[in-house]
Parts: C-alpha cells; sequence; structure tokens
C-alpha cells in the first residue's frame, strides 16, 4: 500500500461495529463486527496507525451500505469491489482471486483452493496462511473456507469460529461445530457372570 494515504470509517451493522479503511485505489482494510465503535477503531488503528479518519467517498459508501445488507441477511455479492491489498505474495493474491468467486451461500476447503491454484495438497496451508493474513475479509469471503471433511476450522476475526458461523447461518449455510468430547465412561469392571 506504500505512501499512500489511508482513510477509515467506523459504521454499525445488525451484527455490531464495523470498520473500513481505503485508498484511492480501493479497499485495504475491512474489520469485521465487534461490539464497539470504540473496540472497531482500536482494531483498525492497530492495523493502520496513521491511517485518518474521513467521511467515505461515493464507492466506499456503497460497499458500507451493502456490508450493513449482507449482516442484515440480504445476498450480497462484494466480488466486484475494487481493492488495493498492497505489496503481496503471488500466490496469496491468486487464493484471493479465487475466494472471491465462491458465492453467497456456497463453501469450499482450503484443500480444494489449493488444487483449483494447480498446487498440490501441501499448499492448503499456504490458503489457511492467506486466510489468516487476509486484510478484507467478508469482501475476499474467508468465511466460506472450511477445514477438511466439512469442519469449521480456524478464523482470526473478532468471535473466532463462532463468528464464522454466525456468518454462514446468515447465507443458510449449517456446519455443525465440533462438541468438546465426552468424557470416557467407567469401563466395566466384571463380566458378572
Amino acid at each position: 500500500m506504500g505512501q499512500t494515504t489511508q482513510h477509515y470509517a467506523i459504521f454499525e451493522t445488525a451484527n455490531g461495529f464495523c470498520g473500513i479503511a481505503w485508498t484511492g485505489e480501493g479497499v485495504s482494510r475491512f474489520q469485521l463486527p465487534t461490539s464497539t465503535p470504540d473496540a472497531a477503531e482500536r482494531m483498525m488503528l492497530r492495523r493502520l496507525p496513521d491511517a485518518e479518519k474521513a467521511a467515505p467517498n461515493a464507492e466506499i459508501a456503497r460497499t458500507i451500505e451493502a456490508a450493513k445488507r449482507y449482516f442484515a441477511g440480504e445476498v450480497v455479492d462484494f466480488s466486484e469491489i475494487r481493492l488495493d491489498l498492497g505489496d503481496q505474495e503471488a500466490f496469496f493474491g491468486k487464493i484471493y482471486d479465487a475466494l472471491r468467486q465462491v458465492g453467497w451461500g456456497h463453501t469450499t476447503t482450503y484443500g480444494t483452493l489449493a488444487k483449483q491454484l494447480g498446487a498440490g495438497p501441501e499448499a492448503a496451508r499456504d490458503v489457511g496462511q492467506a486466510m489468516a493474513k487476509n486484510p478484507v475479509p467478508l469482501i475476499i469471503p474467508c468465511h466460506r473456507v472450511l477445514a477438511a471433511g466439512g469442519k469449521v476450522g480456524g478464523f482470526s476475526a473478532p468471535g473466532g469460529a463462532t463468528s464464522k458461523v454466525r456468518m454462514l447461518e446468515l447465507e443458510g449455510v449449517h456446519i455443525e461445530q465440533a462438541q468438546p468430547a465426552k468424557p470416557a465412561q467407567k469401563a466395566q469392571q466384571s463380566f458378572g457372570f
């Protein structure tokens, strides 16, 4: 993102307060919902300490409205939103481009994304790293990437995997979260013959 000035705004959705940052090239950061506007702003400034609070331009205002509609449960397509992701690994860029094509109500897996990009199963870890470093979750829908076997997998946003499950449920996708292991029953002491 170089020396370009970053601007940001905090806004409220049905799920909490989000933050968005942008440059002249497009959206550079998106903060998923937190419980307070102060928390959203702190998280935004932790990643972009030199960003300046500003009124959104028309393009960013449309993105904010789309995010509000998303968290209100409307079908929203973010694939055409212009992004400014700055310098990043080329493979991450390919992962993000592929993931932006996974639409509302659909999921994929780390391994499937890796395979789609012509990489072997070992690249699933790279996909996971790209998801963890995703600067614009929701717009690049990392919540739609599941672990093998349809398991939830990790999610580094506020609320962790619970937030991921809630976002998927907004889209009509229901994932069984792993339940804690039940305590082992005591082994039978004798056969009682």
